[in-house]
């Protein structure tokens, strides 16, 4: 009763200009602090469990060795985040118990040496039988517990390696899926061809994770989209493959296999790895060597050396970043800095886009031109270095910050002329508007919803579709850039396609950020850089659904478990700050700059910012794949509150409420 009490209190609801710019000061500084000498940074990435899991199994079963330092500092953060409620591990901080994470978790504890016996592992093994044994993990899983034997390989739905030869046309083509699956798969294709075992050295297994011997399960479970209409027709193509699969002919077998090799190395991606992302990496290292590459062959090396870039090394723990996010965490940091304005502020933000400049890829065609051969390259990756996979949303965000930056200083004043940088992005962006209007990550026109059921993708996220956010962000770089409705035919379609995307309630699906408050952040950040009237009925309906799903104290948040299959929508959850900082940006752009649950907002930032400057936030507000994949990216609680009290200062200063960028 008292703190909600005292979360009434004047001195929580109001708050003055002058603290809000101690709090930007604060803030910036400690931001500016952290970049790196040649300005850009690059925020830790934190996942779950799985990949620091996988990352000691996949030196197992090579049969090398991290280091007995490395894998005891791993072991420690399995322990640490092995939850105390229900003694498994979980996809999302204080989340509920993910078997295949768990399953994983335990197989890596068990390798690095922790007794089946210890309290920790006791527990953590009881919880897995009691959701139904390891035979309920996903296919990715099942998957690694074929390469080390510890299931048969009819625990895996059959994916012969010579779809790498079907014609575009058939029904499943690589084109027809997303990056990622792409560059995970097609390692994968070829270690269930050479089915090779895991070395391990130390002789470890986990049978006791099973309820029943794998080699008496006859039908292995699906995952949760099994009811679909869908399921019962691959299954029966599943039973046929298993059948016909060992009657190939040899000579389309090795030349699918040269064509999935040829795919790997084109798209090796030097020390930055596969698709820059850790399973694809892992996975190219594994089918190397199953196929008798060398230790020392350069591409093995190359593959390698890619594993461990991804480490991270602290004083007394240590885990496995899925991937690296430096051009999405320099690009947004610059718009914060910019919010922030002042000469160092405007500085640094300068550095980090003359950072940027050179990584946008201008040479290389990727895989997206499947679909648009005839679209010039112009796009950002989310990583160091990605170059076959730019993504939309970074490279809208880059483009709407270098147009800032020109805008505020002028070319060459401080830095270099962005102005084809941000033409070629443009015209990237442009081209690569799906047929409906809308704009994905990676891929244009990657709806071939029917895939999301067959039995390899018990996931649910073999595809890249449109999908609100980032339809969004690239609305807003047009309408940045000067276009409209009436000037901008691909303008016009995009925003049709975002009113026609918003839920019953108000709100927008969130792909890529946790998850209504980052879906409405993002369209009404769009619909306001577009000149959409804030008085019409879409934009009330999301302002009233964000002031309806405040907290108490004045923040927002939002739980994972909003990305439940029935999708019925926002899930309440404790406050966090770039969470609160999304709505408050979202309120702004709408025109409500002077609304009471604006300055609440604003006063919760203010509230919890630490003596240092920033946000301590342990809450999961990222998202990779809804259900199955979460983010917790640590430049989030660093940037956007920032940005988020900067523009509440910077439009109780001006002359005008109006937001006038695209973010």
């Amino acid at each position: 009763m008292g703190k909600v009490e005292t979360l009434q209190r004047k001195s929580t609801q109001d708050i003055t200009l002058d603290e809000v710019e101690r709090r930007v000061s604060a803030a910036s500084r400690a931001l500016t602090q952290m970049a790196h000498a040649d300005g850009h940074w690059c925020f830790e990435l934190e996942a779950d469990a799985t990949i620091p899991s996988e990352y000691i199994l996949y030196h197992q079963f090579r049969g090398s060795e991290p280091g007995r330092e490395l894998e005891e500092k791993i072991a420690v953060y399995l322990r640490r985040t092995q939850s105390g409620l229900h003694h498994g591990w979980s996809l999302v901080h204080e989340g509920p118990l993910d078997i295949s994470a768990s399953v994983k978790a335990y197989f890596a504890l068990k390798m690095i040496g922790d007794s089946p016996d210890a309290p920790h592992m006791r527990r953590a093994r009881d919880a897995i039988l009691q959701r139904g044994g390891a035979a309920h993990a996903n296919v990715f899983t099942r998957t690694l517990l074929a390469l080390y034997g510890e299931v048969p390989w009819n625990a895996v739905p059959v994916m012969p390696v010579e779809v790498m030869l079907l014609p575009r046309w058939f029904p499943f083509h690589l084109d027809k899926v997303s990056y990622w699956a792409r560059t995970v798969m097609v390692p994968l294709f070829v270690l269930q061809a050479k089915k090779p075992r895991a070395k391990n050295p130390r002789g470890i297994g986990v049978r006791e994770l099973f309820t029943q011997d794998p080699e008496r399960i006859r039908r292995w479970p699906s995952g949760a989209q099994e009811s679909s209409p869908w399921r019962p027709v691959f299954a029966v193509i599943d039973d046929v493959l298993r059948v016909v699969e060992p009657l190939f002919p040899k000579k389309p077998r090795a030349r699918a296999m040269d064509k999935a090799v040829a795919f790997v190395s084109e798209r090796l991606n030097g020390e930055d790895g596969l698709g820059a992302i850790f399973p694809a990496i892992a996975n190219s290292v594994l089918m190397y060597e199953a196929l008798g590459y060398p230790e020392d062959h350069p591409l093995v090396v190359t593959a390698r050396s890619a594993v461990e870039k991804l480490v991270t090394v602290k004083e007394h723990e240590a885990y496995v970043q899925p991937c690296l996010s430096p051009v999405w965490d320099t690009a947004l940091a610059a718009h914060a800095l910019m919010e922030a304005g002042g000469p160092e502020n405007e500085r640094q933000a300068r550095a980090a886009l003359e950072w940027l400049k050179p990584l946008q890829v201008l040479d290389i065609k990727g895989d997206w031109a499947a679909r648009k051969p005839d679209v010039r390259p112009g796009g950002w990756a989310f990583q160091y270095n990605n170059a076959h996979y730019p993504d939309l949303d970074d490279t809208a965000v880059v483009a709407m910050a270098m147009d800032r930056a020109q805008t505020r200083l002028g070319p060459g004043e401080g830095g270099s002329d962005y102005t084809q940088s941000i033409a070629r992005a443009r015209e990237w962006i442009e081209g690569l508007q799906s047929r409906d209007g809308g704009f994905a990550a990676f891929d244009a026109d990657n709806t071939y919803h029917y895939l999301n059921y067959i039995p390899f993708s018990d996931h649910g996220a073999l595809l890249d579709p449109p999908t609100a956010d980032v339809t969004a962000r690239c609305i807003s770089m047009l309408a940045q850039l000067g276009e409209t409705k009436e000037t901008s035919a691909p303008l016009a379609r995009a925003v049709d396609y975002l009113l026609a995307d918003q839920e019953e309630d108000g709100s927008w699906y969130g792909r890529w950020g946790m998850n209504y408050i980052y879906g409405t952040w993002s369209a009404l950040c769009a619909l306001n850089a577009a000149g959409h009237d804030p008085a019409s009925a879409p934009v009330r309906k999301a302002v009233d659904w964000l002031v309806s799903i405040q907290n108490p104290d004045g923040g927002w948040g939002e739980d994972a478990t909003s990305y439940k299959l029935e999708y019925r929508g926002y899930e309440r959850a404790g406050s966090t700050a770039s969470q609160t900082a999304w709505a408050l940006i979202a309120l702004m752009a709408a025109g409500e700059a002077d609304h009471p649950a604006v300055a609440r907002g604003v006063n919760y930032l203010a509230r919890t910012q630490g003596a240092d400057g920033l946000w301590g936030e342990e809450f999961y507000t990222g998202t990779g794949f809804p259900r199955v994949f979460y983010l917790r990216y640590h430049g989030y609680a660093k940037f956007f509150p920032l940005w988020a009290l900067a523009r509440y200062r910077n439009l109780q200063r001006g002359n005008s409420r109006r937001v006038a960028v695209g973010m």
